[in-house]
């Protein structure tokens, strides 16, 4: 299996064309990315894959268990099988991860130390990208040519931003009399119970894995049933940069068995999770029956982009398509209400009408692909249930809304227009590539509209006004906003998590460190 020698080689100028658009959680779907020459050596035959086996416990692979069948989203073909931990099974990971945690002196050594093994297991993971790309492109969604050119060098840099929070971050003296010595001490928590959705394995993985390492954690994590095989490798090449083995264990299996075991167990001090609100609440209910303990919940979003009179419309037209079929709209933020000045409705609205028709569908070991395909049939029906009820509604179907003819595990991209704030299209996480239109009249019936009754993820705004879009961010109830753009920069300090029932706790930035970090005060008397 040839490997690349420099993934900059790969990504080169069209990562400085896509660089507002290359996101750990997005797509590169209107980048000007030039395949031509890759697109003979990323193309793979998903008959050849050598797939991983068994848990990740403790530096090696461990078969155990049950276990559920893996299927290809492109094809929908059985492939694989993926294990199921026990309660036992994750038992012992928690008790391996201790162990190891004490063993090695992870969080009590140098932080240089720490650092030093996370940049060299950033390497690494540059290094097999072509081995992981083929994993993660074979049971997810993420086409190869997206995987190679902006995932894995974005999980890279993750790695490494907050590998240099270890000898940067501490604790502090706090101001008392000059009697007393008062210092506010900061410590790894100890064991992190992760859990990771489907949608970008290797990027979840390690916005969970990067902040709670560099910390002095160890970790135990979960990937979907769906899609392991990645996270796998990436646990293992984490003992082969030198990470002491048993800080990273990958426990596979079901929310209901395994996740369950994970987040009910007494010796994790923290749980991270990304994946739907329902799920959250779930786990949020298992931790408060099992002990209270910190939590960040990444949840569901139903994420306004609010389009001006003023604005660019070109921009805002390829902005906004990206922000709805990147992935084919499995992203918690994918921007899947459409909120425009009616003014520019018409107008906006033939533009991207025009980008949505321009799409490239195929399996994801096809290095042309551009267009993902839905990752089941149960999400595929979901999506179908949803447009048919928002239809029924009185919703007026512009575009799209069934699946694709020629490969049913594809479904077309999709505008319903003629929606109000009670449409299922509008109150329902869809995750499927379709986007609601609204027009208003104003900046206040904007900022109104926007504000979802249950979600507060992210949002959009596109404005030529500079004054306009800090009003409007200010005012939206998001916990992130977007100006003429629609999704992250590769600028990690900036923090990422929502509002309302769009979770609590912020993933990346240095928020995602000091969560995997406690404060202890102590107060000498001199």
């Amino acid at each position: 299996m040839r490997r690349f020698a420099a993934i900059g080689d790969i990504i080169g100028g069209a990562d400085r064309a896509i660089q507002h658009l290359l996101l750990p959680k997005s797509d590169i779907l209107f980048a000007s990315m030039n395949l031509i020459g890759i697109a003979m050596t990323l193309g793979f035959n998903p008959d050849d894959v050598e797939i991983p086996t068994g848990h990740f416990i403790g530096g090696r692979f461990v078969t155990a268990g049950d276990s559920v069948p893996v299927h290809r989203p492109s094809d929908r073909q059985a492939f694989a099988d993926c294990a199921i931990a026990s309660a036992e099974i994750v038992d012992d990971a928690v008790s391996t991860a201790v162990k190891t945690l004490k063993d090695s002196g992870w969080g009590r050594c140098r932080p240089r130390e720490r650092l030093t093994a996370l940049h060299r297991w950033a390497d690494l993971i540059e290094q097999e990208a072509e081995t992981l790309g083929r994993l993660e492109a074979l049971s997810s969604t993420r086409p190869i040519s997206q995987v190679i050119a902006g995932d894995i060098p974005v999980v890279a840099e993750q790695i490494r931003f907050f590998a240099e929070f270890a000898d940067k971050e501490g604790g502090e003296l706090a101001p008392t009399s000059d009697e007393q010595l008062g210092m506010i001490r900061s410590e790894p928590i100890g064991v992190v119970g992760a859990i990771t959705p489907w949608n970008f394995p290797l990027s979840m993985a390690c916005w969970k894995l990067g902040p709670a390492l560099a910390a002095g954690n160890a970790v135990v994590l979960k990937p979907s049933e769906m899609t392991p095989f990645s996270t796998l490798m990436l646990a293992a090449l984490s003992v082969k940069a030198g990470i002491p083995a048993g800080l990273v264990n990958v426990v596979l299996g079901t929310g209901e068995i395994t996740g369950r075991a994970i987040t009910g167990h007494p010796d994790i001090g923290k749980i991270s999770f990304t994946g739907s609100t329902r799920a959250g609440a779930a786990i949020m209910a298992n931790v408060a029956a099992c002990g209270i303990r910190p939590m960040t919940l990444e949840l569901g979003g139903k994420s306004p982009q609010l389009v001006f009179a003023d604005a660019d419309l070109d921009l805002a037209a390829a902005s906004v398509t990206n922000g709805i079929i990147a992935n084919a709209g499995q992203v918690c933020v994918a921007g899947s209400r459409l909120l425009v000045e009616k003014s520019v409705q018409d107008e906006l609205l033939a533009k991207i009408q025009a980008r949505m028709s321009n799409i490239a569908p195929g399996p994801t070991w096809d290095a042309a692909t551009q267009y993902a395909p839905i990752i089941s049939e149960t999400q595929i029906s979901r999506i179908e249930t949803i447009v048919a009820a928002a239809l029924e509604k009185g919703a007026d179907l512009r575009l799209g809304g069934t699946r694709l003819e020629a490969s049913p595990a594809f479904y077309h991209p999709t505008i319903l227009s003629g929606v109000d704030a009670a449409s299922p299209a509008v109150v329902e996480e869809i995750f499927g590539p379709v986007l609601t239109v609204q027009g208003f009249e104003s900046e206040e019936e904007a900022v109104a509209l926007a504000d979802h009754r249950s979600y507060g993820l992210c949002a959009g705004v596109y404005s030529r006004d500079l004054s306009r879009t800090m009003r409007v961010a200010q005012s939206l109830q998001s916990g992130t906003v977007w100006v003429n753009r629609y999704g992250r920069s590769r600028d990690h300090i900036l923090p990422t998590g929502g509002y309302k029932r769009s979770g609590i706790g912020k993933d990346l930035g240095r928020d995602a460190y000091k969560s995997n970090r406690r404060n202890k005060a102590i107060l000498v008397d001199l």
